[in-house]
């Protein structure tokens, strides 16, 4: 699943999708890379959001909670560092 294009709020708007992604120390190309070489995906069990595994060039793996907004577009909510699932 590749998707286009990827919706971000302003960098500087506290309650934004960029700073949410940064109070867990991920930046918007991390989050970029994920989206454009996932290896699962699944759903948030908190908030029902789908969301995204992958790795990242400097060996992070991260998972991304998002929206989809049509076939084509997505805007994340926010992505963290997590282990490597089992079998992913």
């Amino acid at each position: 699943m590749a998707f286009r294009w990827i919706i971000w709020d302003l960098d500087d708007d506290p309650n934004g999708n960029v700073q949410h992604c940064a109070e867990h120390g991920v930046t918007k190309e991390e989050v970029e890379e994920v989206f454009e070489n996932p290896t699962d995906f699944d759903i948030s069990r908190s908030s029902g959001r789908p969301l995204v595994f992958g790795e990242t060039s400097t060996g992070r793996h991260l998972m991304v909670v998002y929206e989809q907004i049509d076939a084509a577009t997505v805007y994340p909510i926010t992505a963290y560092e997590v282990p490597r699932r089992q079998g992913a």
